[in-house]
């Protein structure tokens, strides 16, 4: 392998990814998220669709090309094709796109048991499509679908299958774990014997994760000198999914020195907003992109990273566009409240230390979440003194819900000393609560609001009807994230506690 190798990454989230159960994206989201693979990731190419599938796809690739060709990058985007003669080359064509991945059969089980052909005749089909392909001037790509099984169980008819291919134009030959079957060891064996009978091909590997190897196995086709890897966002896809863009150039990057045109900084902003438009959460304790993953627990981290940075790796949480954070609870310990109070300009003597560390383990055994938005509400409550003076004072609210009618709400708040009175309606009770209050903060006041960019709702394992809910409420104001948190037996009580927290804070 090379000291440096290059490496083009192709990412299938919109083809691939969207087999994940339950996941559809409606055309302006596949276009979205097209946008910030290419222009925002970097990624080489993306895949974005299945040929045929239906009128909404066929919108989303035309959609897709058409702003691709502007940006000249249509040479970029490819689609799933099928070995169908002229069809699935005319779809991909009207679409716009100008590559096709020809979906071929890559062990002999699936070419007799699925085809009912032998390897010749597939091949000859192939190189039909292939033709006609190049005579309406699209490159194409090769899939050999089921390839892992096919070189494991029937090596002569991928071989043969390859021998008749090499003089048809084949831009790259792509090679599927499809069944997600194979291990490291595996990879390196039959890749290795790709290479060396097939020198100067261009071979990407596709991995699929349900043993949980894909990354590994995309890790050990780098080391056999594949030239391409293919991801998704999030590891989305069938089953068990594929390997994760983040991970994925993560090692690459830090084990094997690789090249990527990844741009790190973006992996998290982008994840987030697949994760919003796919519907299927991350993980917290997913690498790179999950909640947790730059968040120190053990108090005794926080202590040596105070100390020369002892608990630090290469995956530092700013390459992706993060911070680290230290978390609040009964293994906390004085160095995380430490760093916690030092990012909110808060300073307390070893005693009130010693008084907020008893707190927050307290509530640590109580299984109860602390944030660092709660520390200085927890620091005014244990040393009873006014830390943290209330600016904004919630004095009453009413909100109304009637079926055929829009929910209304009608606040009255004081603000710096001031009371100030407004109504809304809106989509939802808390909705129109915030509607009620915008109106209050921008056509009263002339000062910004922070934007909501997250909103989660939790009730303790267990819990009955009648127990509390958590309402833990992400906002954006002027370049920061930050979260606060609401809790009360009703949702909606939960959500304006945890705004009128909010308001607090951007006071202060």
């Amino acid at each position: 392998m090379n000291k440096h190798p290059r490496i083009e990454i192709m990412d299938t989230t919109l083809r691939d990814g969207e087999q994940t159960s339950g996941v559809s994206f409606v055309p302006h989201e596949k276009l979205m998220i097209a946008r910030l693979l290419l222009e925002d990731l970097k990624v080489d190419r993306i895949e974005v669709a299945s040929a045929r599938v239906s009128e909404g796809e066929f919108d989303a690739v035309r959609m897709i090309c058409d702003w691709a060709a502007r940006r000249g990058l249509l040479s970029h985007v490819e689609v799933l094709g099928f070995v169908d003669g002229h069809t699935s080359v005319d779809w991909i064509y009207n679409a716009g796109c100008r590559v096709i991945n020809l979906l071929a059969k890559g062990s002999e089980k699936h070419c007799s048991g699925q085809l009912k052909k032998t390897m010749k005749e597939h091949q000859e089909d192939i190189r039909y499509v292939v033709q006609y392909a190049h005579e309406r001037d699209m490159d194409v790509n090769i899939y050999l679908e089921d390839w892992s099984n096919g070189i494991k169980d029937s090596p002569a008819y991928v071989f043969g299958l390859m021998d008749g291919l090499q003089d048809v134009g084949i831009r790259r030959f792509m090679l599927p774990d499809t069944l997600g079957i194979l291990n490291p060891l595996q990879v390196i064996e039959y890749m290795r014997k790709m290479r060396k009978r097939y020198p100067n091909v261009h071979f990407d590997f596709h991995a699929h994760n349900d043993y949980d190897l894909a990354v590994s196995n995309v890790l050990a086709a780098v080391l056999s000198g594949v030239k391409g890897l293919h991801t998704t966002i999030n590891g989305l896809g069938e089953r068990a999914g594929n390997a994760p863009l983040a991970s994925v150039q993560a090692i690459l990057k830090d084990h094997f020195q690789a090249v990527t045109n990844i741009d790190e900084s973006r992996l998290n902003d982008v994840s987030r907003v697949v994760e919003s438009y796919s519907g299927v959460s991350i993980p917290a304790n997913k690498p790179i992109v999950g909640d947790s993953v730059f968040t120190q627990v053990a108090g005794v981290h926080a202590d040596g990273d105070s100390k020369n940075n002892l608990y630090f790796n290469d995956l530092m949480p700013e390459r992706f566009g993060r911070v680290r954070e230290y978390a609040l609870g009964k293994t906390s310990g004085k160095a995380n409240i430490r760093k916690n109070l030092e990012s909110l300009g808060l300073e307390l003597d070893d005693d009130s230390m010693r008084k907020v560390t008893e707190r927050i383990i307290e509530l640590g055994d109580r299984k109860e979440l602390v944030t660092q938005e709660d520390l200085p509400y927890i620091v005014s409550d244990v040393l009873k003194h006014d830390s943290i003076n209330n600016k904004v004072k919630l004095l009453s609210y009413f909100v109304t819900l009637a079926q055929g009618l829009k929910p209304m709400a009608t606040l009255s708040i004081e603000i710096d000393g001031q009371t100030y009175q407004e109504s809304s309606s809106g989509d939802g009770q808390y909705d129109a609560f915030v509607r009620a209050l915008r109106k209050i903060y921008k056509g009263i006041l002339n000062r910004k609001f922070p934007m909501l960019i997250n909103y989660a709702v939790t009730i303790p394992p267990g819990g009955r009807t009648d127990a509390f809910v958590q309402t833990v409420i992400t906002w954006s104001f002027e370049g920061r994230e930050f979260r606060t948190r609401g809790l009360d037996a009703d949702q909606t009580e939960a959500a304006i506690k945890a705004t009128i927290k909010m308001l607090n804070l951007i006071e202060e």
